[in-house]
């Protein structure tokens, strides 16, 4: 089957546990050499990398900004209005200058770009980047292809898959 007849979520990059904490761990090392003042993780997929990141650069003031946009999965999937749902505190935001703002994902940039109108001089960071959403950001790992779908290891489960040849 070509890549142009798979569903969305049939072109999908699959990341482990073990693959996102040392994606998150190269983000840090690339954030290295600035003091920050806080990290302000965009929930919910920022939220691991966002601690991985702040671990590993001794960040202690943390906080999150949450914003929904997603609707559905994999081929029901498609974005909304953008919703905000939870701001940082704004005395420690101010316009965001040492603040770093961390994302698992820049997928269009609709809602890095809500959230960078509200704080301009955030750093704006992400483990995976989507070329429409690349620009918004400053920082990142690893680039995929636009119409890729990555699954992260909280939305997946363990279970038994058949082998491609053979019996069980």
């Amino acid at each position: 089957m070509s890549d142009s007849n798979l569903l969305p979520h049939e072109k999908g990059f699959h990341v482990s546990w073990d693959q996102l904490h040392r994606d998150a761990r190269a983000l840090a090392w690339r954030l290295d050499g600035r003091e920050w003042r806080a990290v302000v993780a965009v929930t919910r997929g920022g939220m691991v990398p966002a601690m991985i990141v702040a671990r590993e650069l001794d960040i202690r003031t943390i906080d999150t900004i949450s914003v929904r946009s997603y609707r559905g999965v994999g081929t029901e999937a498609g974005q909304g209005e953008l919703q905000l749902l939870k701001q940082p505190d704004s005395e420690l935001m101010q316009d965001g200058d040492g603040i770093l703002v961390v994302d698992d994902l820049v997928d269009s940039g609709r809602t890095l770009e809500l959230i960078r109108d509200m704080y301009p001089k955030a750093h704006f960071a992400t483990v995976y980047a989507k070329p429409k959403g690349k620009p918004i950001v400053q920082s990142y790992v690893t680039e995929v292809s636009q119409d890729t779908w990555i699954f992260f290891p909280w939305d997946m489960a363990l279970q038994y898959v058949r082998p491609y040849r053979g019996e069980d």
